[in-house]
């Protein structure tokens, strides 16, 4: 089975960063786990504005919680929350000692994890751990004379270590579980198994953790083991946890609570007995209920729960089930503070949203506290300390910062220069910051406009937060995105927001923002599709070719799929298509249906902008082209908008649709992207016509040597180091761009002579800050030339796919998980089907 090729995409597309732009790297790089935006998100800390963990103090009457990157106290009682660290990283997962007297923590510094403790009668802080590993989850033994924890020192894999805790350091560290590499066909996880979120049984002789040890699918169950290296580990109890269980015992040692999805969308409560067995839940909702403490007394548990939107602390009686929510409504801090009021303006000098980076003297970011704080997946470690950091403003935003130096960047989409100012703040004082925004001066069509949609988006997928259409809709509008597609998928058995599904935009749209639930096919043998606007039901499974489930057939194909979602009026597109250049003649694990569904004219558009390589995905997108197909140039992100660690906001990658003057429909925006009168891009605009006409026309010449006249601009909000005409995959034409290599406006003639196709491309050499990507890319749909009626075709090109669709045909052959012989029919006849169209242009 080939499963394991997006782990291997992954490999490439990290090779390829790290190589060609080293610039910009994955945060956490030195975890060697694939599928980092999963694992990052929904297991690794997370700057929120709300608490996004807690452990109780010795009273059961006090807590300790991670908010906004440092660690607080506060009784549950009251409202008043303490200080007690204040960087210079971010500080998370606090663990209290049995007497009451130390913290040990998780602190995110200079790209690592490390542990730290903390005294609170002396307010020292030290470190416990070096050497920039991933450290995270520390748990101090019932006695406080040992710290468990889970750390990536070991082979850059999540193991489970023990160390001596005496006089606040950390000694005598030993790996608790081994390494073990699995055999069996995982999705989306390692094949070496891993062990997380450990926690001590009362006594202080064992631990229970979460592992994915003999399993296919996640992050795996529940295991005790004795808390000595070497001792063998049982599993008790099994069901997918998706990163998230962090189980924790009573007090008496009976009972285990851990949060899980088991049967629904949503995390919550659960709870079974610690030697194993049935759970039950304890706890209900359409929303997370995460990191379940119990008090020492055992009456109380406390979670987070992002109910509202952002991440907030609660309390849950046990029994009876009362929840109290603990509240802050006054903060001590540690050091003097100060306020900073933004106020964004349009052009016209009307409030408008946007989205906003505030930096503050320490090199943390701030936001208001009724925001979502968002963190980028990669840096420039030469440039900055971590990530960048931003939120979405409807307009005015009030921030309380540290005093001294604050830096603040707003932009608004790709259509408004980026506004950045430089403050000092006063202690107790307020600054008043009004940033007016500056549109790009963009050649303008008399009786229609460019409209852009980011056809690849995801409202709730696992994240820390509880995202909403109404949310979705103020998200969209800060990134001046007037269409969101929000592709409905799978996340292990779950669908989030299968709720959500309507074949018509959902009722929260505005005359300027559109919201359209539509769906993902996920399978990750033949390749992700985007299913955009259905209209009668949302098409299951959602997925093919799972090994272990009853979906382990490689039928339905992407054909078949493509066929049941046209027969509703669907576009179907293929979604964050190549990190690396195919080659077909030696990649054994390549089974992308990619260009059988295009020889078949099952494919609408494709995402040449995306979460992929986009010159890879252009190299593949070229070929097809060349063999004579028109295929429109889409964008979309994959944005998983409720995360807090993300591939950039919504729109990040999006796609302009030339749209005729009137109201914001999606019906003709839809119709223009099928046409291909579109524009691919993170931040390069560009246009281009050719002997008259638009992207996606198609020119009809007699024969002969021509020469037909071209105009192309740009405008950018960030420089581009390319700026290229591209006719049938070779750039016939590098175009000039002006000092700051952010506009150009060009005319001349191209010489034409046989039948094709030309675009126009820009790009950058390297990433270009604030653009949240590898580099810089936009693209046109192309236009299509046909001289005297001569199609377009290559040989090279046709050979290529023949070589890709051969290595299809023998995977499907050698393929055994078929539900009756007729599906494996049917599945070597539709390649067979396609390898003839290439075979034909071949000749």
């Amino acid at each position: 089975m080939r499963t394991h090729h997006w782990a291997r995409i992954w490999l490439g597309l990290l090779i390829s960063a790290t190589s060609l732009f080293a610039q910009r790297e994955p945060v956490l790089k030195q975890i060697a786990a694939p599928h980092p935006y999963y694992y990052r998100e929904m297991y690794l800390p997370q700057l929120t504005l709300g608490p996004s963990a807690a452990a109780w103090l010795s009273d059961s009457q006090s807590l300790v919680y991670s908010m906004a990157g440092s660690l607080w106290r506060q009784k549950v009682n009251s409202e008043i929350a303490e200080q007690l660290t204040s960087g210079p990283g971010y500080d998370y997962q606090p663990d209290c000692s049995s007497d009451g007297r130390r913290i040990v923590y998780a602190s995110y510094y200079k790209d690592a994890l490390e542990l730290w403790s903390l005294d609170l009668q002396s307010g020292q802080v030290r470190q416990l751990t070096h050497g920039g590993a991933v450290n995270l989850e520390p748990r101090f033994s019932p006695d406080g004379r040992r710290i468990v924890f889970v750390s990536t020192s070991f082979n850059r894999r999540f193991h489970i270590f023990v160390g001596q805790f005496r006089n606040g350091e950390l000694s005598d560290v030993q790996r608790l579980t081994g390494e073990t590499r699995s055999t069996l066909p995982r999705y989306y996880y390692s094949q070496f198994d891993h062990e997380i979120s450990p926690a001590w049984s009362p006594d202080g002789t064992e631990i229970i953790f979460v592992s994915n040890r003999g399993h296919i699918y996640g992050t795996g169950g529940f295991w005790r083991m004795k808390a000595e290296p070497g001792a063998q580990a049982r599993e008790i109890h099994y069901e997918e946890t998706t990163w998230r269980a962090r189980p924790d015992f009573t007090p008496d040692g009976k009972r285990i609570v851990y949060s899980s999805y088991l049967g629904q969308a949503w995390n919550q409560l659960w709870m079974m007995p610690s030697a194993g067995g049935d759970a039950l839940p304890i706890s209900y909702g359409d929303f997370d209920n995460t990191n379940p403490r119990w008090s020492p007394d055992g009456k109380q548990i406390a979670f987070i729960s992002n109910r509202y939107g952002n991440p907030s602390l609660w309390v849950q009686q046990f029994p009876g089930g009362a929840q109290t929510q603990v509240v802050h409504r006054q903060k001590r801090y540690k050091k003097p503070m100060g306020t900073v009021a933004i106020t964004v303006l349009d052009d016209a000098g009307h409030q408008t949203a946007a989205r906003i980076s505030v930096t503050g003297e320490d090199g943390r970011a701030y936001a208001p506290e009724d925001t979502w704080m968002h963190a980028d997946d990669s840096f420039d470690r030469a440039r900055h300390p971590f990530e960048a950091h931003y939120f979405h403003s409807q307009g005015k935003s009030q921030i309380a910062v540290p005093a001294g130096r604050v830096e603040i960047e707003v932009m608004k989409g790709l259509e408004h220069r980026i506004e950045r100012r430089t403050l000092q703040v006063v202690p107790n004082q307020k600054s008043d910051v009004t940033a007016r925004l500056e549109p790009l001066q963009i050649p303008q069509s008399s009786n229609s406009h460019w409209v852009s949609g980011d056809v690849h988006v995801h409202m709730n997928y696992g994240g820390s937060y509880s995202n909403t259409p109404k949310h979705m809709i103020e998200q969209a509008a800060a990134e001046n995105l007037p269409i969101v597609e929000d592709l409905i998928v799978n996340k292990e058995q779950r669908i989030p927001d299968i709720a959500y599904f309507r074949t018509t935009p959902d009722p929260a749209s505005t005359s300027t923002n559109l919201l359209l639930h539509s769906q993902e096919f996920h399978t990750s043998y033949w390749g992700h599709l985007g299913l955009l606007n259905l209209t009668r039901n949302f098409i299951l499974p959602d997925y093919a070719a799972y090994p272990g489930t009853a979906a382990v057939s490689l039928v339905p194909t992407n054909a078949d799929v493509a066929d049941m979602a046209h027969q509703q009026h669907a576009l179907v597109g293929y979604a964050h298509p190549f990190d690396v250049i195919p080659d077909p003649a030696k990649d054994e694990l390549l089974t992308d249906e990619l260009p059988v569904d295009v020889a078949l004219a099952k494919v609408d558009y494709i995402e040449v902008v995306g979460f992929s390589d986009h010159k890879s995905t252009a190299n593949v997108w070229y070929r097809l082209l060349n063999s004579g197909f028109h295929l429109p140039a889409a964008a979309g992100t994959d944005a998983m908008a409720n995360f807090a660690s993300l591939r950039g906001p919504v729109g990040l990658n999006r796609v302009y649709a030339l749209v005729p003057s009137g109201p914001l429909d999606i019906t003709p925006w839809l119709n223009s992207l099928k046409k291909g009168r579109t524009v691919a891009t993170n931040g390069p605009l560009v246009g281009f016509t050719l002997d008259g006409h638009q992207v996606g026309d198609a020119i009809k010449i007699p024969a002969g040597k021509h020469q037909l006249k071209f105009t192309a601009w740009l405008r950018s909000i960030v420089p581009v180091d390319h700026l290229q005409v591209v006719c049938n995959g070779q750039v016939v034409r590098e175009l000039s761009l002006d000092g700051a290599r952010d506009k150009a406006d060009v005319s001349g003639t191209l010489p034409v002579s046989e039948s094709g196709w030309c675009l126009l491309r820009a790009w950058s050499d390297k990433a270009e800050d604030p653009i949240l990507d590898a580099y810089p890319y936009a693209t046109t749909s192309p236009i299509y030339i046909a001289i005297a009626g001569a199609p377009s075709h290559s040989k090279k090109d046709a050979e290529y796919f023949v070589v890709w669709i051969e290595r299809l045909i023998s995977a499907v052959q050698a393929n055994n998980d078929w539900n009756t012989p007729a599906e494996k029919e049917s599945v070597l006849k539709e390649l067979s089907s396609a390898r003839e169209v290439y075979a034909e242009l071949e000749k």
